[in-house]
């Protein structure tokens, strides 16, 4: 059984059908890419998976449970945390208080404790400006606090939007090598994202998103050299 496993996905605002009968599955400890045009259903389809956005038809099954009328705050007790697009960091709170909100479905303050201790280990930044106030990071570091906050809900699947986004290059390469790192360590990732070649450079498959419907799906390196791919999102 797959981890994730989306079938038949309709979602509708208001009399536009924004996703099209959409099914994939995530397998656990895959790294899977969305990728697609603005306005393909990529970030509508993410809001749709943690229960932002109802479902008007079809199913979102993880570890076995329907989730399409759980609400989002107990999607991410269940396991599954999202990054969403443009980092949502609480900007009038430090870097510490921004990570304990990613803890707040959790009660063990130990456990919690070991999970404050890897998100610095990997994000030695955060650590440095734990009290500094979010609002006043660069863009690289909101993206690391978004990602950390994430992590520190102990998610067996995280789900990124757009996380090198607005990034310069140097904090798109960092942003990546992460998003890796986070996968080997035992995180399953679904990741949406507009830079397709770095996107399908670390997924192990990946499905392409066109106007709310999925046109091609397969293994991620096979898919960077599919020729119509190549021409509509590599720029080659």
């Amino acid at each position: 059984m797959a981890m994730l496993s989306i079938k038949d996905l309709q979602v509708y605002y208001g009399a536009i059908n924004a996703i099209k009968g959409i099914s994939f599955d995530v397998e656990q400890g895959e790294i899977i890419a969305l990728i697609g045009a603005n306005g393909a259903g990529k970030t509508t389809t993410l809001h749709t998976i943690t229960g932002l956005v109802p479902a008007k038809h079809g199913s979102v099954m993880f570890g076995g449970k329907d989730l399409t009328k759980t609400p989002p705050h107990k999607i991410v007790s269940m396991g599954m945390a999202h990054v969403p697009e443009g980092r949502r960091v609480f900007a009038q709170l430090s870097v510490f208080e921004n990570l304990m909100m990613g803890a707040y479905t959790r009660k063990d303050k130990a456990e919690i404790n070991e999970s404050l201790k890897m998100v610095f280990d990997r994000f030695p930044r955060l650590n440095e400006r734990r009290t500094q106030l979010a609002g006043t990071l660069s863009g690289g570091e909101q993206q690391m606090l978004a990602m950390g906050r994430a992590l520190m809900s102990k998610p067996s699947i995280i789900l990124m939007d757009e996380p090198s986004m607005g990034l310069s290059p140097l904090y798109v390469s960092e942003i990546f090598d992460i998003i890796q790192e986070i996968n080997k360590s035992g995180t399953t990732v679904l990741l949406v994202e507009q830079n397709a070649k770095k996107a399908l450079s670390i997924a192990n498959r990946a499905y392409v998103l066109e106007t709310g419907k999925i046109v091609l799906s397969g293994d991620a390196k096979e898919l960077m050299n599919n020729d119509s791919v190549k021409k509509a999102y590599l720029g080659e």
